[in-house]
């Protein structure tokens, strides 16, 4: 039995050490390595930002076109996996099509077999690129549409919606999902990070660790709250209801509103700062401010009623909306961001490896419990 008793779910536990990502939830602080999440929005790229993630400084313009080319070269999905995504149930979602996949993707990688630092880095350049791939693939495929080429010349987020929508996307919507997905690339030990370091840690391939962290993101817990945030707002507009209203009622009923509050922030979240400008930007760029107008009326409400304030999630929803994007791609895109941050956290843990092993609080009844026979058991 262990003298010290943990925190139910680990909250406040330091369980590693760690260069990638810096959070201060009291002052609303987001960093990864170092440079504040604010600054990284408002002037870096998603490749620039994925850099920082794995190389740990900002690259020179070289080593940035270098990385762009690198990663835009990846984009190549092997006729295997795309042979299963045609042949998934139909009634597959994108979470459990996008698990599948990335472990099948493990048996045509040519670095599977070997977990050096080199081999990981070309390994993330890969999942990186055809974890968008599949995702929109997938999408198309389950919509009766031809699968679109990759087009190498776009950046990551510009090609990711090119074969998605099958259209190029406009600069507006462009920037605007390259930021999100710069705001989503990591943050710390969150479950499906610590997930993707536990199986690391025991010396597993880096596509075994991004298949756990994506078992991980599927939960409801993790990665689907702006999924239920769009939801609500779905729910407002068809029943034609005063959005304040609606809410009051909800919480009236003890129903709880996705999008508000943190585990880490206890202040606003950075991330949502940039989300609400973005969600208002877009709406206005396509000429419907609807889903910004009710966000902004609930969020409004929520903050003077339960002293709450929105998190990464509640503007998200609106954004990838206004995107055309449909709710059960959300998570997905989130993964397509967070694999940055995730690659970066298994080339941590492969380098200066130990296995993750804690110990449990036994609560269960005292040793020694004696054995009862068959005969004596009531």
């Amino acid at each position: 039995m262990t003298t010290a008793v943990a925190p139910k779910g680990l909250e406040g536990i330091v369980a590693t050490t760690s260069s990638i990502c810096y959070i201060d939830g009291d002052a609303g602080v987001l960093s990864y390595r170092g440079i504040d999440i604010h600054e990284l929005a408002s002037h870096s790229t998603f490749e620039e930002t994925t850099y920082l993630l794995w190389f740990g400084t900002l690259p020179t313009e070289s080593q940035l076109a270098t990385f762009t080319v690198e990663l835009s070269s990846a984009r190549f999905l092997p006729a295997k996996v795309i042979e299963f995504l045609r042949a998934v149930p139909t009634d597959a979602t994108p979470m459990q099509v996008l698990r599948t996949a990335v472990s099948l993707l493990s048996l045509y990688d040519a670095d599977e077999a070997s977990c050096s630092h080199d081999a990981n880095v070309r390994k993330s350049f890969r999942l990186t690129a055809q974890i968008a791939m599949i995702i929109a693939v997938f999408d198309r495929i389950r919509k009766g549409k031809a699968v679109v080429e990759a087009d190498h010349s776009l950046s990551h987020a510009a090609n990711f919606l090119w074969m998605l929508n099958g259209e190029k996307p406009s600069d507006t919507a462009t920037r605007a999902l390259d930021i999100a997905l710069i705001l989503h690339a990591d943050h710390e030990l969150n479950a499906s990070t610590f997930a993707a370091r536990v199986i690391a840690a025991t010396m597993a391939d880096i596509h075994s660790a991004i298949t756990g962290a994506i078992g991980a993101l599927k939960g409801p817990l993790h990665g689907g709250a702006n999924e239920a945030t769009m939801r609500l707002l779905y729910a407002i507009d068809a029943a034609g209801a005063d959005p304040v209203a609606y809410v009051k009622q909800m919480f009236a009923d003890k129903k709880k509103i996705s999008g508000f509050g943190h585990r880490v922030y206890h202040t606003e979240d950075p991330r949502a700062t940039h989300l609400r400008r973005m969600s208002g930007e877009l709406g206005g760029a396509a000429g419907n401010t609807k889903w910004f107008d009710l966000s902004q009326k609930i969020e409004a409400f929520v903050k003077s009623e339960k002293k709450l304030n929105a998190n990464v999630d509640f503007y998200s929803a609106s954004t990838y909306t206004t995107l055309g994007i449909d709710i059960d791609l959300f998570t997905p895109i989130f993964a397509l961001s967070r694999i940055s941050g995730w690659a970066a956290h298994v080339i941590e843990q492969h380098d200066d490896n130990r296995l993750i092993r804690p110990r449990a609080d036994y609560v269960g009844p005292a040793y020694p419990a004696p054995y009862v026979p068959m005969a004596d058991r009531a």
